[in-house]
């Protein structure tokens, strides 16, 4: 048997035109490398983002989800990766205590969200945001976090065979797709034979 999964060739295909395409401006971005001692925001988007130079209103501006000019509990949240899967370790209490220590920097009006005036105004003085030791903060969806930090890492070139996609990342990555499409194909079936009986009230089925 085979050491990876094995990936159907349409799958493989469309992934790697759509890493190597328009989504980091049609270019591979080579891993960007900050100083040990670099603050959390340049490490963030350094290894997030694949940007090496930005301002602060380039920051704020990124990590406004919703475009509403301010960062709210949420979006404080999702900036250092707290409503990431692989934050599932860490408690609500941790994760209000971050969202708690960034507006008593940068909420000067304490109306519980940071505006893009205070945190460009604030950052100007030198505050920064701090590291909590919680990681680079992950942010993006599960496509997105494989390309960042495995596939531009390992696989960036035009000649990539499926037999190089063996790594523990692409095996759970794949493995992962498989499950999904498995799933869809499950629902699909049964939707094609009638009712389903899953999607029935319980109260309401015949016993």
């Amino acid at each position: 048997m085979s050491s990876f999964i094995r990936i159907p060739l349409t799958l493989l295909l469309a992934l790697s035109a759509a890493l190597n395409a328009a989504a980091h401006g049609g270019e591979h971005n080579e891993q960007i490398v900050v100083a040990a001692d670099a603050d959390w925001a340049t490490r963030h988007m350094a290894e997030e983002h694949h940007i090496s130079t930005f301002d602060a209103a380039t920051f704020f501006t990124l990590h406004d989800y919703d475009s509403q000019g301010l960062w709210s509990s949420r979006d404080i949240k999702r900036t250092y990766g707290l409503e990431d899967e692989s934050s599932a370790h860490i408690s609500e209490i941790e994760k209000d205590k971050v969202v708690e220590e960034i507006l008593k920097l940068f909420d000067t009006d304490h109306s519980g969200t940071v505006t893009r005036d205070e945190f460009v105004t604030l950052s100007s003085q030198g505050i920064k945001l701090p590291d909590f030791g919680m990681g680079p903060g992950h942010h993006g969806d599960d496509e997105y976090e494989y390309e960042i930090h495995h596939w531009e890492k390992y696989h960036s070139g035009d000649d990539v065979k499926e037999e190089d996609l063996n790594h523990p990342e692409d095996i759970a990555h794949f493995k992962k797709h498989e499950e999904e499409e498995a799933r869809q194909e499950e629902w699909e079936r049964r939707e094609r034979a009638g009712i389903v009986e899953g999607n029935i009230p319980t109260k309401f089925r015949v016993n």
